[in-house]
């Protein structure tokens, strides 16, 4: 049953990304027959670094992580997707196509996800081609994002750092509750540690500093958000 005065969610997976926030409901119509699904479980593969496929993803159900891995076997974890975002988008719109730069992870047992190809995609757009500008948008703030964080890498350190990757977790994935903000990352010690960009050694310190100072404290694969004023000001020294 709907809730008062809430508004009708679109049954199309299309309008919810952004992506394709600037489609109206009868152009996003026209992919729907294009659209294919698929669920993964977690751990597995949805799409891998290197591979040469031209399919762009939507994430209806689930988390995913975006991953790197040297010839050496180390992993480097990029970022971690949820409902409504889009994924592996460089090749589609790469005028040589692939590869795919990093590998996506089913991070939940349900990962459900939508694809489409490339030259349906493709030739929607050239039927409406105000809708690449808006894409177009859409990819500059990735990039400026990604630019930012590697930035941050070089000049920022790994408390502001992690300070900052808590926060960012909060806004996507934080839950009120009675003590502050829960963050359920759903993250190893590795995996935060790979996402902030250093050794789980020194995350766990840095960790460790601000849980003594009562800004947060951990809770298994999640973090309580006690001070969220203390993390901003850490962020940004």
């Amino acid at each position: 049953m709907a809730k008062p005065n809430e508004m009708p969610e679109p049954d199309n997976i299309l309008l919810r990304t952004a992506l394709f926030k600037q489609v109206s409901p009868e152009q996003a119509e026209e992919l729907l027959p294009h659209l294919k699904r698929a669920t993964f479980a977690k751990n597995h593969f949805i799409f891998r670094e290197g591979g040469e496929d031209q399919r762009i993803f939507l994430l209806e159900e689930g988390r995913v992580k975006l991953i790197r891995e040297s010839r050496d076997s180390r992993v480097q974890l990029l970022s971690i997707h949820a409902y409504g975002e889009v994924l592996g988008e460089i090749p589609v719109f790469d005028p040589h196509g692939g590869p795919r730069t990093a590998s996506a992870v089913a991070m939940t047992n349900t990962a459900r996800v939508a694809w489409l190809e490339r030259d349906a995609l493709f030739a929607w757009l050239g039927k409406y081609p105000r809708v690449a500008v808006d894409m177009l948008q859409v990819l500059a703030n990735r990039m400026r994002a990604n630019n930012e964080r590697i930035s941050d890498l070089v000049f920022m350190d790994v408390p502001a750092r992690l300070a900052k990757t808590l926060l960012s977790l909060a806004t996507r994935f934080g839950e009120p509750v009675e003590a502050g903000l829960k963050v359920p990352h759903d993250l190893t010690q590795e995996e935060l540690a790979q996402l902030v960009g250093s050794s789980r050694e020194t995350v766990n310190k840095a960790l460790m500093d601000f849980s003594n100072r009562g800004w947060i404290a951990r809770e298994g694969r999640a973090i309580i958000i006690y001070k969220p004023g203390m993390l901003i000001r850490r962020s940004r020294r």
